[in-house]
């Protein structure tokens, strides 16, 4: 006897109703995310808040804070950073659905109960479906990892500056005081 799995799509996934969990794609098959916890959802607001008005008034692009990006068709592939940032060139108009694509940078603020290989994987997906760079912020370190997609790697700790790099020219903020209370 053989079961068949019946894949999700995008168009079904945005329409499926509010019951408190987060829910991305991966190939059309649903993967379920609790809830953020206090400290996680304090740091991703805290980095927001740095990062969103500094490339509105500089004109850089559009910063997201956890809206899925459509990165695969049949079967599909949505996926939800905590942060998001796309350049100016490529941010077009407003879709009422998932946005169509990569974006430039994904920020993903790891909880505690997040396993290595998870993060390594995500990483990767995310490099390999078009995002230049990732950066991976460790509340429990007090790091940000910097993943590019040529497969260079830097970690920073709260006494290094995090930048923008060539992304967001000009954004530069101790990575302390993403953590700071």
């Amino acid at each position: 006897m053989s079961s068949t799995t019946h894949l999700i799509t995008a168009d079904e996934l945005i329409r499926m109703p509010d019951d408190g969990r987060r829910y991305e794609l991966f190939k059309g098959e649903l993967l379920t995310m609790s809830p953020a916890g206090e400290e996680h959802a304090a740091i991703t607001m805290r980095l927001s808040g740095l990062l969103e008005p500094y490339v509105r008034s500089n004109r850089l692009g559009r910063a997201y804070a956890e809206g899925g990006f459509k990165l695969e068709s049949n079967p599909d592939t949505v996926l939800a950073p905590d942060i998001a940032f796309i350049r100016l060139e490529r941010v077009g108009t407003v879709s009422k659905s998932y946005r169509a694509g990569a974006p430039d940078l994904a920020v993903e603020v790891l909880s505690p109960n997040d396993r290595t290989a998870k993060i390594e994987e995500k990483t990767a997906r995310w490099l390999s479906l078009g995002v230049s760079v990732v950066w991976l912020v460790s509340p429990q370190n007090k790091t940000v990892e910097i993943c590019f997609a040529n497969g260079k790697r830097e970690k920073l700790t709260e006494s290094d500056e995090l930048t923008g790099g060539d992304l967001i020219p000009g954004f530069r903020i101790l990575v302390s005081d993403i953590f700071a209370d």
